[in-house]
């Protein structure tokens, strides 16, 4: 959400970006509806004081006795509360049409944020790690991790698809262990060596909660929504538009449970409505739970195995801070993020994403790329990014430092510490040898119960 006063006082810092998103004259149409807002608020203020004024003379007539002024007081007071009512729905819709478009338009990037259309525009910061120094660098063929998964009994898309469809999976055995060691693991390294707070959390929100973080209402198809009541056909209707008609499907989805899409949702939104005291931040969270994605706008991308699934497991970390503080957390926590990776010695780049890649919350973010030996590539298995005020102002969630009267709000912060099932397959693939074992890595050995391999013995 943005600052109108903001729009207004500088238009031309905020068209730029948003022209490139594909939203030009965003700030212009804000600003009408602003200017048509605050005309009807004045038209309703002044019509109001006229009503007391007349109010007050009619009491003042009466006590002198003439009737005929204060029947003509009364009419003029009748007359004002119907133009009172029409200034009153004026504003409402002036409100609701500009709290609308606000609600719709996304982040302004940092100034350091590289300029760039879509992925090819983003800047690689570092490497880490030897891809060929791995047991799959020095195989001919690698397998992906389908085939491995499948030869060792640990991994069954099908019986997935019989009971849930496409994009699921079954684990078992060693594999499903595994997956238990790498969250547990992650998690243990975010909270006693980063100092992150282990919680909780609900993985069933409601909308003003989807609204704060900014997936409603322009990703509602992103999201799965277990539903009480929905009025037949208006899904069907409303897919694939943004704005006002998406903005009442959230209002019909009152009252409606969603699915977190990650829990950087119910993390973030422990502050909501909150006011905080400045010597609380920065308030670091984490938690490891599932993660719920319609993958909508996926349609044909990674069909095959685990790197796109509706519900896969993610260990989330938050970071609510002050203005002054959100730079430096922000890389703080991208390196919160790279040592997991460091932990597993699994090869790695940090990106720095363009304007036409960051997601519509972001004004800055960084992308952690894992090497898949099977795709001969790296695949993103985090994404870190600072959101500055943006989603406080749609949570109403606030700072006040000592001795201050006025409130301030926070900054948020998100990142994956990191995607579980993403960092499975990276293992899986990278620790394989010639005879399709897998090496576990040394740090997820005592989690695993001291085994060094998942198949046959050396």
């Amino acid at each position: 959400m943005h600052d109108i006063k903001a729009i207004r006082d500088n238009p031309e810092a905020f068209d730029r970006p948003w022209s490139a998103k594909g939203r030009s004259g965003a700030a212009a149409e804000a600003i009408k509806l602003d200017a048509q807002l605050r005309a009807a608020q004045t038209a309703l203020q002044e019509t109001q004081a006229k009503r007391n004024e007349s109010s007050k003379l009619i009491g003042m007539a009466k006590a002198k006795k003439d009737e005929a002024e204060a029947a003509r007081l009364m009419a003029e007071v009748e007359t004002l509360k119907t133009i009172m009512a029409a200034a009153s729905e004026e504003e409402a819709i002036a409100a609701a049409k500009l709290k609308d478009l606000l609600a719709s338009l996304p982040n302004i990037p940092a100034a350091d944020v590289p300029a760039g259309e879509d992925e090819t525009g983003n800047l690689e910061q570092r490497r880490w790690g030897d891809a060929k120094a791995l047991p799959a660098g020095k195989l001919n063929a690698p397998k992906d991790h389908v085939d491995l998964g499948a030869a060792l009994g640990g991994m069954d898309f099908e019986a997935a698809a019989r009971m849930s469809g496409a994009r699921f999976v079954v684990l078992k055995k060693e594999i499903a262990r595994l997956e238990r060691a790498l969250g547990q693991f992650m998690l243990d390294l975010q909270t006693v060596e980063h100092g992150y707070t282990e919680v909780s959390p609900p993985l069933l929100v409601k909308d003003h909660a989807l609204y704060g973080t900014g997936q409603l209402p322009k990703f509602a198809d992103d999201l799965f929504v277990g539903l009480k009541g929905f009025p037949e056909g208006v899904r069907e209707w409303v897919e694939g538009k943004e704005g006002a008609a998406a903005s009442l499907v959230v209002d019909l989805l009152m009252d409606n449970y969603w699915l977190i899409p990650t829990a950087e949702v119910s993390l973030t939104n422990i502050v909501r409505e909150q006011i905080l005291a400045e010597e609380e931040l920065p308030m670091r969270l984490t938690a490891l739970t599932p993660s719920f994605r319609a993958e909508a706008g996926s349609a044909g991308r990674d069909t095959r195995g685990m790197i796109r699934q509706h519900q896969f497991y993610k260990v989330e970390l938050v970071s609510i801070t002050t203005p002054d503080q959100s730079e430096a957390e922000h890389e703080r926590m991208v390196e919160c993020a790279e040592t997991v990776l460091k932990k597993l010695e699994l090869p790695f780049r940090t990106m720095l994403l363009c304007t036409g890649d960051m997601g519509f919350g972001a004004r800055k973010t960084y992308d952690l790329e894992v090497w898949l030996p099977s795709q001969d590539t790296y695949r993103e298995i985090s994404s870190c990014s600072n959101c500055g005020d943006f989603q406080a102002r749609r949570m109403d969630a606030r700072f006040k430092k000592a001795g201050e009267k006025g409130t301030q709000y926070v900054h948020t912060l998100n990142g994956s510490g990191l995607a579980v099932g993403r960092t499975l397959v990276a293992v899986l693939e990278n620790y394989q040898d010639e005879a399709g074992r897998i090496h576990i890595p040394a740090v997820l050995q005592p989690y695993m119960g001291g085994i060094t391999h998942i198949g046959d013995a050396a």
